[in-house]
């Protein structure tokens, strides 16, 4: 149990440390209810830690049996007289960050956005350049900070914007980005993104990656630079780039199928990551038949091929299997695929591979 919370703090919080969103309406397996709770008592904290610490705690995000909670939090709770939101993102069509801002915080902003789209407001910032003055100043404004309260809104504005870069970070969201009754700017909650391709150089953040509430079979998949999330369907996806998978689970759904999985190869493939996929994904019992789309413009389909054919030969698949090759040296992919005297199914494009993947499970 972390603590925050100094000797004479008028109020307590207790908060839950999982990774899930929707604590403060989640139930313990304990019969307790809630994930974070607030205590003008010091004496009730070890009680409440007691029915948190150990048991599961089921929110909107976890799977229906919850997730174990190790960790609880306990900080001083500050009352807060005003809330808004506040967020840093990086934004591809801006190529750079942005500032997002609304008066309207502690709630769910993409309400905001689609109620009162008019309370949405938005700085562009020049990456070379950086945050200015003007722009913070604007923001804090925006979102309703008056007199002092305005200056010091901005200058948490350009810290966090610092604080963005420094760690590398794709996403700094601050909800609820608020005042207290005392007259302090304080950030009271926030979640925070870092960019994969940047953990060489912030090993610190990433050595406190914890894995322990993942399924087994997605640290099993992370060893080999593999993105697995589990469905519950039959149809298992091996694919290359998130909106690919996406579309092909889609596309299944559409032709009366349920995905099993997706389980994403990402760029630099090498034939040992084909063979370990396919390892995993013959591992779950729920498979009764395998789908791959490959899409390759940096991905080589003929090492795709070679690590299909080499998984096929010494896992001895036992379930039907649809190949989608498209990209870079397709034919010769195809040709090792059509040679390999293995059951394989070709597929001309996704329709295809998905009606035949659907077809092959509805047979059984």
């Amino acid at each position: 149990m972390s603590s925050g919370a100094s000797a004479d703090a008028k109020e307590i919080v207790l908060k839950a440390q999982i990774l899930a969103g929707g604590r403060g309406k989640g139930i313990f397996s304990s019969g307790l209810k809630g994930g974070v709770h607030l205590t003008k008592d010091p004496k009730v904290v070890g009680q409440l830690a007691k029915q948190m610490i150990g048991y599961n705690l089921a929110t909107k995000q976890t799977p229906k049996e919850g997730v174990k909670v190790n960790k609880v939090m306990v900080a001083e709770a500050l009352d807060i007289s005003r809330e808004t939101y506040f967020a840093i993102l990086m934004d591809r069509s801006c190529n750079g960050p942005v500032l997002v801002g609304s008066p309207q915080g502690g709630v769910d902003i993409e309400e905001v956005a689609a109620s009162n789209p008019e309370l949405i407001f938005k700085e562009q910032i020049d990456i070379i350049e950086g945050i200015k003055d003007s722009q913070a100043q604007r923001m804090a404004e925006n979102l309703g900070f008056l007199g002092p309260l305005k200056n010091q809104a901005a200058d948490e504005i350009k810290k966090l914007y610092n604080l963005f870069l420094k760690i590398d970070a794709t996403q700094v969201e601050v909800n609820p980005f608020g005042e207290t009754t005392e007259g302090q700017v304080v950030c009271f909650d926030a979640k925070i993104n870092f960019d994969d391709n940047a953990e060489f150089r912030q090993k610190d953040i990433f050595a406190m990656d914890d894995r322990s509430e993942n399924e087994p079979i997605e640290n099993e998949a992370a060893r080999y630079d593999l993105k697995y999330i589990g469905l519950d369907g039959n149809i298992a996806c091996f694919v290359n780039g998130a909106g690919l998978a996406m579309a092909t689970c889609d596309i299944i759904f559409l032709n009366g199928g349920k995905p099993a999985n997706f389980l994403d190869l990402g760029g630099g493939v090498k034939e040992a990551q084909v063979y370990q996929a396919f390892k995993l994904l013959t591992a779950d019992p729920k498979v009764e038949a395998i789908l791959v789309n490959i899409f390759g413009g940096i991905v080589n389909c003929a090492i795709i091929a070679n690590g299909i054919t080499k998984a096929c030969r010494e896992l001895e698949l036992k379930v039907p299997l649809v190949v989608r090759l498209e990209g870079t040296n397709v034919h010769e992919a195809q040709d090792i695929l059509s040679s390999s005297g293995l059951p394989i199914t070709s597929a001309v494009d996704l329709e295809d591979a998905a009606k035949k993947a659907v077809a092959s499970v509805a047979k059984k």
